[in-house]
């Protein structure tokens, strides 16, 4: 007995991921639109001080261009942040120009920051599946 579904082009076991991949292949027609619409500029951040919050997060990067958002995961068991976020900001501009900047300190740390390939909702998607 096949499910009705056996005739798609991947398995029960992994039809999300293979979903998610069918759907950032397809860069053409409606789904290509669809995507470039929702495009995010992001960075990911690392080496952020315990004592600085999301909202701290997105105020200082807010300087380099309109911030869409900021995800600074927290840790369950511990109840701090992890200790690295990712920004993500309405233009290549804003982009652009918070990678430009030599050094980036908050509260007396360096923080290290670097463009990521990995969209937003796709870590917030891995993170949840985990």
């Amino acid at each position: 007995h096949r499910p009705h579904h056996a005739a798609l082009p991947f398995s029960c076991a992994c039809a999300v991921g293979a979903v998610r991949l069918t759907l950032s292949g397809a860069r053409s027609g409606v789904m290509g639109s669809v995507v470039q619409a929702r495009k995010v500029f992001e960075v990911f951040v690392s080496r952020v001080p315990w004592t600085v919050a999301g909202k701290e997060m997105k105020e200082y990067f807010s300087q380099f261009g309109a911030v869409k958002r900021c995800l600074l995961p927290f840790d369950k068991e511990t109840g701090f942040h992890r200790g690295f976020c990712w920004i993500g900001f309405s233009s290549e501009e804003g982009l652009q120009n918070a990678l430009q900047k030599d050094q980036h300190i908050i509260e007396g740390s360096k923080l290290q920051v670097q463009r990521r390939r990995r969209g937003l909702e796709e870590s917030m998607e891995r993170n949840a599946d985990v």
